[in-house]
């Protein structure tokens, strides 16, 4: 795991490297958790990764495979989103401008 000031290069399983911007990291049940959107595609989705340590103490992030933590991340996230609507899923409805009805 490779990392700029507010950036992460993850390595699939490949060989293919992806930029991703660290948007967040959330606290959910005492652990850590990457929101992370791609720099590097259009793809829009986050990306939502767990912050564990490898045996050598080092940070290291990982795939969340149980269901419900995952959903108990996804809430969190939501949460956050709506706090901080530039990063939210969905665009706000009252965006949409009346300049073309005139």
């Amino acid at each position: 795991m490779e990392e700029k000031e507010n950036t992460v290069i993850l390595t699939d399983e490949d060989g293919v490297d992806s930029e991703f911007e660290i948007v967040t990291i959330l606290n959910v049940d005492n652990h850590e958790y990457c929101v992370l959107y791609p720099t590097d595609s259009d793809d829009e989705d986050a990306v939502v990764l767990k912050l564990i340590q490898d045996d050598k103490g080092d940070d290291m992030l990982t795939e969340i495979e149980d269901d419900d933590e995952f959903e108990k991340v996804a809430e969190a996230y939501d949460e956050w989103a709506e706090e901080n609507e530039e990063y939210g899923e969905y665009p706000d409805e009252d965006e949409d401008t009346d300049d073309d009805e005139e």
